[in-house]
């Protein structure tokens, strides 16, 4: 089973899934009233709550903050990676990421992703973090959301997607052109690297064309999920005015 915890998460999970969603568990005595309306929301879809001391929720949820209220759920099950492709509107947007293994950038991307309207996320099966309780929670309810693949290897899926007619675009902090100097109003794979190391080379040398977030203060590069929510509006920035 997977964990969820937050007001916000455990209310997306709901609304998102509730055929997923086992039990909601609230602390005792609670007048929270987002808390009270995720209890009416799950109780109107036959959800089961109970009702639990303080020091249990600390103990279920880690020790991270989980405001008062968690629920239970059937793990997030990722779509193959066709099932993505299939789906996709024209021109068609994906996000991959090559080993992001913190799980609260993990979870920013994929809360991005989602508000920018991305068809789907691609995440290594190996070298990256796993569907856990705390990408739920960093998500904000959005791995609920966001179409998800797990694949075995990041630049053959690369190469696939170049014969599907996507172009694909690896946010590189060394590259020479601007993120908003390329066209993105292309079918496009937006490619995001780890923490600290970046692109892998293999990953770096499958791409199309590398694009940069020009810095211009003393700190070399942006945070992995931050550097996504600004690549990705450059994308519907281009594509709601593609004449600027």
């Amino acid at each position: 089973m997977a964990l969820a915890y937050g007001i916000h998460a455990v209310l997306e999970t709901i609304l998102a899934s509730p055929e997923r969603v086992e039990r909601i568990c609230v602390e005792k005595g609670t007048a929270n009233p987002r808390i009270r309306e995720a209890v009416g929301l799950a109780r109107s879809r036959g959800i089961r709550v109970s009702f639990e001391d303080r020091s249990w929720l600390d103990r279920k949820a880690g020790g991270a903050r989980h405001q008062g209220i968690l629920c239970y759920a059937a793990e997030i099950t990722p779509c193959g990676p066709e099932d993505i492709l299939a789906a996709a509107e024209p021109p068609g947007l994906l996000v991959v990421l090559d080993g992001v293994e913190d799980p609260h950038n993990t979870g920013a991307v994929l809360r991005s992703a989602e508000a920018a309207g991305a068809d789907g996320v691609f995440l290594p099966r190996r070298r990256s973090s796993a569907l856990s309780p705390a990408v739920v929670k960093a998500s904000a309810g959005a791995a609920a959301h966001v179409r998800l693949a797990r694949v075995a290897n990041t630049a053959s899926l690369l190469v696939t997607l170049k014969k599907k007619g996507y172009w694909v675009a690896g946010l590189d902090a060394g590259a020479a052109r601007a993120v908003w100097e390329a066209d993105l109003t292309v079918p496009l794979a937006l490619v995001l690297g780890g923490e600290g190391r970046g692109l892998h080379q293999l990953v770096k040398e499958k791409c199309d064309f590398l694009l940069s977030l020009p810095i211009r203060g003393s700190v070399g590069s942006y945070n992995v999920s931050v550097a996504a929510g600004i690549a990705l509006y450059e994308v519907l920035r281009q594509r709601r005015n593609p004449k600027e």
